[in-house]
């Protein structure tokens, strides 16, 4: 592997009102090495979120916000569910 790569390319699958705020529920984004899921969350402009109750998954395993992520790795960033 090339250590000289600065970005990688994730793919993120948003539910609910994430996906709706985002216009669709997969995308591809480009974030730099070495980020974290938070940092991921943060620069696709939801990182109200973070305090919000959002869960992460990646490759289908929930992970925490502090998580690093890979290259062409699956994100799935789950809103907490309310109900009554």
């Amino acid at each position: 592997m090339d250590d000289s790569i600065s970005e990688i390319e994730v793919i993120v699958l948003a539910f609910g009102p994430l996906a709706e705020r985002l216009g669709s529920r997969r995308h591809l984004h480009t974030v730099s090495t070495g980020s974290t899921v938070a940092e991921l969350v943060r620069s696709l402009g939801l990182e109200e979120w973070l305090s919000f109750g959002l869960s992460v998954a990646i490759n289908g395993e929930r992970c925490g916000h502090d998580t690093p992520i890979q290259a062409t790795c699956e994100v799935a960033l789950l809103p907490p569910v309310s109900g009554g």
